[in-house]
């Protein structure tokens, strides 16, 4: 996988995320919701819940909020039911788009969401279409700044993870999927600054695409993000650090 593609995309945007905060909470408080569904309230035992949760506070999501997710999750508070969904289609220059999904209302969300890819130079796919391009995966993204390499590499490789890889200011780690949480707690556990973790897709191949097929796939991407039932867009785009570097100056305008 190229790390860059993936999380400098996100460093990118953060400071659009930040002001859509709300936003940004409503779907942390879903995936809340479906982990405590499907595995219970007690976040020591539901390591689903507890990653979920953990996302939730480095977000810096309220408490309440928190703990009112988890309560409709088990049933004591009502709240709409939610379906986890996967997505799969095409964006610009043949790049494989998945999409994790939560909705209350998977009619309307799939005439939505079709019609992103449709505006957007792309199509909405039927499912099994890309799914066999990406493998999932762990990963974990810890601060270089301060890291002792060495150590990170030993801690990493000790708890479970498969690789550790120096992306820019950035430690990308990955692993299979059950491991997340161990190698998070590890982590942790030595003092390493955690600043993403997540269940991605991992693409086993790279569309390599230049600047002005990268913006359209970019564009896409950014908007399918936009929607509040994305939970997560993973895509196998390869786009050169230096044209990412150029664009996100461009956003940041």
């Amino acid at each position: 996988m190229a790390g860059h593609s993936h999380w400098a995309g996100i460093k990118f945007k953060k400071g659009v995320a930040d002001a859509k905060k709300g936003r940004v909470f409503s779907k942390l408080a879903n995936q809340i919701v479906l982990a405590a569904r499907t595995g219970g309230a007690k976040i020591e035992s539901n390591l689903r819940l507890k990653v979920a949760v953990d996302n939730a506070r480095a977000a810096n999501m309220p408490k309440d909020n928190i703990e009112r997710a988890i309560k409709k999750g088990v049933g004591e508070l009502p709240g709409v039911t939610l379906e986890e969904m996967t997505y799969e289609g095409y964006g610009p220059g043949g790049v494989a788009v998945m999409l994790q999904i939560l909705t209350d209302n998977r009619n309307r969300t799939a005439g939505e969401i079709r019609r992103i890819f449709q505006g957007r130079g792309g199509n909405l796919g039927s499912a099994g279409c890309v799914s066999w391009m990406f493998t999932p995966k762990a990963l974990l993204v810890v601060q270089a700044q301060d890291a002792d390499e060495e150590k990170l590499l030993e801690v990493a490789l000790d708890s479970g993870a498969e690789d550790v890889k120096h992306e820019g200011d950035l430690f990308e780690i990955t692993g299979s999927p059950d491991s997340l949480y161990q190698i998070k707690s590890a982590l942790e556990k030595n003092g390493f600054t955690i600043k993403g973790a997540e269940i991605t897709r991992a693409p086993n191949s790279l569309v390599p695409l230049d600047e002005a097929t990268g913006r359209k796939v970019l564009d896409l991407i950014a908007a399918l993000e936009e929607h509040e039932d994305v939970q997560a867009a993973f895509a196998n785009y390869d786009i050169p650090e230096a044209v990412m570097t150029k664009i996100a100056a461009q956003i940041e305008k």
